[in-house]
């Protein structure tokens, strides 16, 4: 009993369910649909409030880029660049391999009824481009932004509170208080609605199978596929590359890191190995000084998964909703994902919450598209959670190595230690459930 109680388990039951229920009853599955709006609806209500207390709560306390100086540049050019990246494998993987073509699930675009029901007019495909987001950012006013439904200029208002509240901001002001409290309620209430996401996940996978058929399933089966291979290749390509101009190796590192990746990769929750990972970059051969830095700022700006999470689903959306996505439009969806990438590592459904603000910022795809997305995050969120620990430790060592704060006797004996250490431990621990099961 205590196993049904887990969000995950739910979510599978439901999904089960829900493609029973496709196959035996197309008809009668296709009329769930309004539960997998609902649920989108929920989240939409919540992205101003979300985007708000994550962002002005980072870019508030970023008071240590002064006192670290250089480190901080450093830092936040590197969590920038890697970032870009993550974005470009995932979009070029997606775009070669091609996982949605031929599913035509137009039939999942509740968007254009959300919107025409809110009265926001939907901007078509053609009308999106880079311009169009730059000038959509500034609100009427300081408060519209939070009533006009658009995502983009509660962004551009939270950074602005954000870097007012680090320049203006005393350490004993009541604001910092008021801001943890505010956060705190923001995500105990997307907490709530995430427990309604087995009804979501049976709402959108009923609809996608009664619509389609099985045919559905091998779709998401190959998005799942490509997913993992863009995470791969990410993984050891890139963050391979960045190790090894940094004089380090991505294989070490993967060993003296593997016991926390196992418990991120065992509880699809990143922020379950962080307490671990603190102590161990230190015992590696890192500086406390930069671990203390960079690790927890990476945790908000430095999302790889994410990252890689967000371009991969909107190049399986645009594809799976036959709504092509030019060049430009890509590269210009790329500039507002490395905005709505950032914050909210350990919220339940992160990666999910951010990818629909993207579409509700940009409105080029159908927003019920996320729909189909509902059933398999719990499996994505596998490889989301446990890339955005391996991205993090990477971001540590290299820095620690550039800035001439890394020893590297202590990195090298440490290495071979837990190549020889058992890992039984970690096994068990990955299998404990984390605060927030199914976060990204």
């Amino acid at each position: 009993m205590k196993l049904l109680r887990k969000l995950y388990i739910q979510v599978l039951i439901a999904i089960a369910l829900a493609i029973a229920f496709g196959l035996l009853s197309p008809r009668h599955a296709v009329q769930m649909k309004p539960l997998g709006e609902a649920f989108i609806a929920l989240l939409k209500m919540m992205l101003g409030p979300i985007i708000f207390c994550t962002v002005v709560h980072g870019v508030g306390h970023i008071r240590d880029f002064r006192r670290l100086g250089r480190l901080g540049v450093k830092t936040l050019l590197y969590f920038e660049v890697v970032s870009t990246l993550a974005m470009l494998v995932g979009f070029t993987v997606v775009n070669v391999l091609r996982p949605g073509d031929g599913l035509h699930a137009s039939v999942l675009d509740a968007a254009a009824t959300g919107h025409a029901a809110d009265g926001i007019l939907k901007a078509s495909t053609a009308d999106f481009s880079l311009t169009h987001f730059l000038l959509s950012i500034i609100p009427r006013t300081l408060f519209s932004a939070f009533t006009s439904g658009d995502i983009l200029p509660v962004l551009f208002v939270s950074l602005l509170v954000g870097a007012a509240l680090s320049l203006a901001g005393k350490p004993d002001w009541n604001a910092y208080k008021l801001l943890d409290e505010a956060q705190a309620i923001v995500f105990k209430i997307l907490g709530f609605i995430m427990r309604l996401s087995p009804l979501g996940a049976f709402g959108a996978m009923a609809a996608a199978v009664g619509s389609y058929g099985g045919t559905t399933l091998l779709y998401l089966l190959r998005y799942i596929l490509t997913y993992y291979a863009s995470a791969l290749i990410f993984i050891f390509v890139v963050l391979g590359a960045v190790a090894g101009i940094a004089g380090l190796s991505i294989f070490r590192i993967l060993s003296i890191i593997k016991d926390e990746a196992i418990i991120a990769m065992g509880t699809a929750a990143s922020e379950a190995a962080f307490p671990r990972l603190v102590t161990k970059l230190g015992q590696a051969g890192c500086d406390e000084a930069v671990v203390g830095f960079v690790l927890p700022a990476g945790y908000s700006f430095n999302i790889d998964g994410a990252c890689l999470y967000m371009a991969c689903g909107v190049g399986f959306i645009s594809q799976a909703t036959d709504t092509p996505l030019s060049l430009s439009q890509q590269l210009a969806l790329l500039a507002v994902m490395l905005v709505t990438s950032k914050g909210g590592a350990g919220a339940a459904g992160g990666a999910l919450v951010k990818l629909t603000a993207t579409l509700q910022s940009t409105r080029v795809l159908p927003l019920g598209g996320v729909g189909l997305l509902f059933g398999i995050d719990r499996i994505l969120a596998i490889a989301t959670s446990t890339t955005n620990v391996i991205g993090n430790s990477v971001a540590v060592f290299v820095l620690s190595k550039w800035e001439g704060m890394f020893d590297r006797q202590r990195f090298d004996a440490h290495g071979r230690a837990e190549s020889a250490a058992p890992t039984q431990t970690a096994s068990a621990q990955a299998l404990k459930p984390s605060v927030g099961d199914h976060a990204t």
